[in-house]
């Protein structure tokens, strides 16, 4: 079966660099596959959930990505079981599931990527079977399953949704988490915060349980701050957010806000 990155890394004790596509088209997700100067993503998500994507555009996503050696994975929008199966059976070898609350929610969770007698999984693997001729036998130790952390509610039952059998990570959304606890907003806090605090804790007691932690965030630098306090899966914001903050660098330098450049003489 086709090698699953993130275990991969996982195996040798690294910490996953993962990229994110919002945008719905299988040429910008070539872009991000491909990487740039030697640089590459070590997984790319299809964001199903806040991204302007669905299954028919996500299809094309992961078979771009499927031209290189980056491992496709999937936020799918909700826990939807036939959602998880679906976008398993398209080609995604991990789902990040958004809004886990319970212990229950995680067991649905994993469920719904493992085959018989681990989960439910309903056997269809129409692109996913690509991977290999032993795609099935292979999928249960192979596919990640990913767990958000997002609420007070999460935080309350976490030990319980830690000790989940079968879950492979948890995924901190950082900006709901920071809404769940104060009502604001907001992305790669700063130490002494109350967001800050409730991250090293989940950290912390992912660690505990033998449970990796991933985060997502809005820098290079502060994905490299998470990774070096033990993140072991870290996302850098996602296509179009990349695309604003290249636009904003180069038009920096020829236009001030608001302003039009002026032209010198012929």
């Amino acid at each position: 079966m086709k090698e699953n990155n993130v275990r991969k890394i996982w195996d040798a004790g690294g910490c996953v660099v993962n990229g994110w596509l919002a945008i719905p088209s299988g040429f910008a997700a070539e872009v991000m596959a491909q990487g740039v100067a030697g640089l590459a993503w070590d997984s790319l998500t299809v964001d199903m959930q806040h991204g302007v994507q669905d299954y028919g555009s996500a299809i094309p996503c992961w078979q771009a990505i499927a031209t290189t050696g980056v491992t496709p994975l999937v936020r799918v929008p909700w826990l939807d079981e036939g959602a998880i199966m679906k976008s398993l059976d398209g080609g995604a070898m991990g789902v990040i599931c958004p809004m886990i609350n319970t212990a229950d929610q995680a067991k649905r969770l994993v469920e719904a990527c493992r085959y018989p007698p681990l989960g439910q999984r309903s056997f269809g693997p129409i692109r996913a079977g690509f991977y290999g001729a032993d795609y099935q036998p292979a999928a249960n130790a192979s596919v990640v399953v990913m767990a958000m952390i997002e609420t007070q509610q999460a935080l309350d039952n976490l030990d319980a949704i830690l000790s989940t059998k079968g879950l492979d990570g948890i995924y901190i959304g950082p900006a709901d988490l920071s809404l769940s606890l104060t009502g604001k907003v907001g992305f790669d806090h700063a130490e002494g915060t109350v967001q800050y605090d409730a991250i090293m804790g989940i950290l912390e007691k992912c660690k505990k349980h033998g449970v990796k932690a991933g985060i997502h965030t809005g820098s290079g630098d502060y994905a490299k701050k998470m990774a070096g306090k033990g993140f072991q899966f870290t996302t850098i914001g996602s296509d179009s957010r990349l695309m604003q903050v290249g636009m904003q660098v180069e038009l920096a330098k020829v236009k001030t806000a608001g302003g039009t450049l002026k032209s010198g003489p012929y």
